[in-house]
């Protein structure tokens, strides 16, 4: 009797508590690296940081350059000046080189928040976009390819949505 009441609780315990798990949510996703590369607005982006980082790389080359021709100067009349005369001139050397390393700082910390501030900015002018291709072709999930170990390649939508944001940026 024993036996036979714990087989029944132990049949219905287990028959409430079966979950069929019938998804229904569409999930997809979407390579952000590939939309900003590919999407017109995103290689604009793109080349516009190119110029600022070489413009700044050009400037600090030739700082260095001018810094490298000053340290020369020093070590040639090393020999010839007075030591105090030296060590003006090194002192000198060393301030520039300080200042060479703050401003490097500067441009450095500069691009980058001049960098961040474009790629928010695309983002989120091409949030709507997606948005609304969710909407249209009821997706309830998107997910970043980063994130994605495997999945099926008609579940990428990347060219979808760069021909979406090319669409309504020209």
């Amino acid at each position: 009797m024993k036996l036979r009441r714990f087989f029944v609780v132990t049949l219905l315990f287990f028959f409430l508590n079966l979950n069929n798990s019938y998804s229904q949510d569409k999930i997809v996703y979407i390579d952000l690296d590939l939309v900003l590369n590919n999407s017109n607005i995103g290689k604009s982006i793109l080349k516009e940081l190119e110029e600022i980082n070489n413009k700044n790389i050009s400037d600090l080359k030739k700082k260095e350059i001018d810094l490298s021709k000053i340290e020369n100067n020093i070590k040639q009349k090393e020999n010839i000046i007075s030591k105090e005369n030296l060590e003006i001139e090194v002192n000198l050397l060393q301030e520039k080189i300080k200042k060479y390393r703050v401003y490097k700082n500067n441009l450095v910390s500069e691009f980058e928040k001049t960098k961040n501030e474009k790629l928010n900015n695309f983002f989120f002018q091409i949030n709507p976009i997606i948005q609304n291709y969710m909407n249209k072709n009821s997706i309830n999930i998107l997910l970043e390819r980063k994130n994605v170990f495997i999945g099926k390649t008609d579940s990428d939508i990347t060219n979808e949505i760069i021909e979406e944001i090319n669409n309504n940026f020209e």
